[in-house]
């Protein structure tokens, strides 16, 4: 029996090296090669002829409504699993509904990865657990009205203000490119081309401000630690959900916490000078840029913080270079529960 010939498309290559690792203990697989931007994954498909395309379509040259659409188009039978950091509506409504195999978020378990590439592969449609609140919110929505994300609101009552980026940059304790990466999505999500146009759609259209956005997740809930030092936690994630679950696991743990978020290695440093975190909580990927540079930054300028490396792909070759880096420990995120979380916090406490 000929094996399943699966065709990769990330454009991080530590990425592409963790879903390789994870989809190694399914039976009759091969991957057959990777691509890290549109055009050499347009080629990639005509020369390879794969069963099974996993993509995450925010690569470089790359038109994710369009692009996937083109490609449903010329490769029928080809099975489309998107693998992404993102929930926005845009690309979720938007991919499934142009006939996508199925949408998993970046952040779930390597089990659910593999559960999700066997589903598709059989026929089924597989949708992250995560989104799923999220579709029936958006059916049972008002129709027109988008969901958007409380920093999407936040960003959008700025701008309804007459607020430059730099401005609404400084105000939300964001960088600009950050800024400006929110309102490209925001732009998509309400179907306008400019700042002129959004502020004309929410004054037309207010009650997009009050909407609520995703369902919040639920944790158990620890007794608190009885400590009553502070603790100051550095968040640096890319994933804006993720890091609200991070949150929330922390202030049930520790209310005392003071709790800091990043998203990139300039806002992660710039937090790290000013606040002195004893703690931080470092993914790998960060969105274009290296969470173990970001480590080794962190450390070179802040040496008594302790910084736990994070990831979705967890790796041996990641655990080795983080650890190099200064990291005391390395952590699937599916593993970073209350649990240990608390042991974290009480190990910090403890050391100071």
């Amino acid at each position: 029996m000929s094996k399943v010939r699966i065709l990769l498309a990330d454009d991080h290559a530590v990425v592409r090296a963790g879903i390789r690792n994870a989809l190694e203990e399914l039976p009759d697989l091969e991957i057959v090669g990777e691509v890290g931007d549109g055009p050499t994954l347009m080629e990639a498909l005509a020369r390879l002829h794969p069963d099974c395309l996993l993509i995450d379509v925010t690569m470089p040259d790359f038109e994710p409504v369009a692009d996937i659409r083109q490609i449903r188009a010329r490769y029928p039978a080809l099975k489309i699993l998107v693998v992404s950091a993102y929930d926005d509506d845009v690309y979720v409504h938007g991919l499934l509904g142009i006939g996508v195999d199925g949408y998993h978020l970046k952040d779930q378990p390597l089990s659910d990865l593999r559960l999700a590439v066997q589903r598709v592969l059989d026929g089924e449609r597989w949708v992250s657990s995560p989104l799923v609140d999220k579709l029936v919110s958006y059916r049972s929505a008002t129709p027109g009205s988008p969901l958007l994300t409380t920093r999407q609101r936040d960003i959008l009552r700025l701008l309804k203000q007459g607020l430059d980026n730099q401005s609404i940059a400084r105000r939300l304790g964001l960088s600009v490119k950050t800024v400006e990466n929110h309102l490209t999505r925001l732009y998509r999500q309400l179907g306008v081309q400019s700042r002129l146009e959004a502020v004309n759609y929410v004054t037309q259209n207010p009650e997009v401000l009050s909407m609520p956005d995703q369902a919040p997740v639920s944790f158990p809930v620890p007794p608190e630690l009885s400590v009553e030092q502070r603790v100051t936690i550095l968040l640096v994630d890319d994933n804006g959900r993720y890091r609200s679950q991070l949150r929330r696991m922390i202030g049930r743990v520790c209310a005392q916490a003071l709790i800091y978020e990043a998203e990139n290695i300039g806002e992660a440093l710039d937090l790290a000078r000013r606040v002195a975190p004893q703690l931080a909580l470092v993914d790998v990927i960060l969105g274009d840029e290296d969470g173990i540079h970001c480590t080794r930054r962190i450390k070179a300028q802040s040496p008594h913080v302790r910084i736990v490396l994070i990831s979705a792909y967890p790796d041996r070759e990641f655990h080795r270079l983080g650890l190099e880096a200064g990291a005391v420990a390395f952590l699937d995120k599916k593993d970073l529960d209350v649990a240990t979380l608390r042991q974290m916090i009480s190990d910090v406490i403890e050391s100071n």
